[in-house]
């Protein structure tokens, strides 16, 4: 996944919102909910970054090509990056960004999802 598929990936999600922030990266929300950035990379090849589960969370934090987020796994919290090689599969990511797409909806109250139209996630 690149950039663009990322960011076009983000904004097919209902109800989100894009900014660009904290260095250039994009950051995309719900409601006021970050969900997903891309940036912080340090390289050419962008890094993706986003909520998991305590499970996914202990997982792929031991896999190849994903870590810690940095500035969010300092703080307690579980954000993974997706950094480097090997890339995966565009499903996988697709998959996690929907995750956390949905932890991040869940965290919405129930005001703020009926203002989105979210009530059905």
């Amino acid at each position: 996944m690149d950039r663009e598929s990322f960011n076009a990936f983000c904004d097919s999600l209902k109800a989100t919102t894009h900014v660009v922030q904290w260095g250039g990266a994009d950051v995309w929300k719900v409601g006021d909910k970050v969900f997903a950035i891309c940036g912080w990379s340090g390289s050419d090849q962008p890094a993706f970054t986003f909520k998991t589960s305590d499970s996914h969370y202990h997982f792929l934090a031991e896999e190849p090509g994903y870590r810690p987020a940095p500035y969010f796994a300092n703080r307690g919290m579980k954000w993974i990056q997706q950094f480097g090689e090997p890339r995966p599969p565009r499903d996988d990511l697709e998959y996690y960004l929907t995750e956390s797409y949905r932890m991040a909806v869940a965290k919405l109250t129930r005001a703020q999802r009926h203002e989105l139209d979210l009530t059905d996630l």
